[in-house]
């Protein structure tokens, strides 16, 4: 097997996501449109890729001296991808639940939802006012209901704000789709939550890279 043949061989068993980074940030395909890539053909000077019956060329700039920098290449353009499209080294592949404090924390949001959504839900004779316990603090039931057209409305503004920076400045960069089930797996949990999810996602990308660390 040529040099060549077996780059475009291992381009495609090994590095098809980079193969769609390319056309993405090279040839401004949509995430969805890049997501067949297959590499037909390299040349010193570019690649020829197919994505959903269309053939697209990447120019390699500067172009190779021989096959043999293909590795060095590659690399090369795969992180200059990233760059352009302001997206991190890890990809996020993954929906995580919240554990432990998050956890907690996670079913007092939920409860607050679920108990303040209506007034009369703080009120003796309620669902939630017989058998989600505020029955046994009705002094606190009381408080709660004095303040709850204001406290509703902030807590989900607040959490709203968050799912917007989450999307934005997380999964986005992340290279997580916008309305697949992953990222609606991590948008409504943080408006439920907030700020667990942020914490979650920081974890799982610094295990990534350590990951990959070690195996280098």
């Amino acid at each position: 097997m040529s040099s060549k043949d077996f780059i475009i061989k291992h381009m495609n068993a090994d590095h098809q996501d980079s193969l769609a980074l390319f056309l993405q940030a090279y040839n401004s395909i949509s995430a969805s449109e890049a997501k067949t890539a297959h590499l037909e053909d390299i040349s010193l000077t570019g690649l020829t890729i197919t994505a959903k019956g269309t053939r697209y060329h990447v120019p390699i700039e500067p172009a190779m001296k021989s096959y043999s920098d293909a590795r060095g290449c590659m690399v090369a353009m795969h992180k200059e991808s990233l760059k352009r499209l302001g997206r991190s080294d890890v990809t996020l592949t993954e929906y995580r639940g919240p554990r432990g404090f998050q956890a907690v924390i996670f079913g007092l949001c939920l409860f607050t939802y679920a108990s303040c959504f209506q007034r009369t839900n703080l009120l003796p004779g309620s669902v939630v006012y017989e058998y989600l316990g505020y029955k046994y603090v009705p002094n606190f039931a009381h408080f709660v209901y004095n303040i709850q057209p204001y406290l509703f409305p902030a807590v989900v503004a607040i959490h709203i704000f968050e799912s917007v920076l989450l999307a934005v400045l997380r999964l986005k960069p992340l290279g997580v789709p916008v309305f697949s089930g992953l990222w609606f797996a991590w948008v409504s949990s943080c408006f439920v939550e907030g700020f667990g999810c942020f914490q979650r996602i920081g974890s799982i990308v610094k295990k990534e890279r350590a990951k990959r660390g070690k195996s280098e």
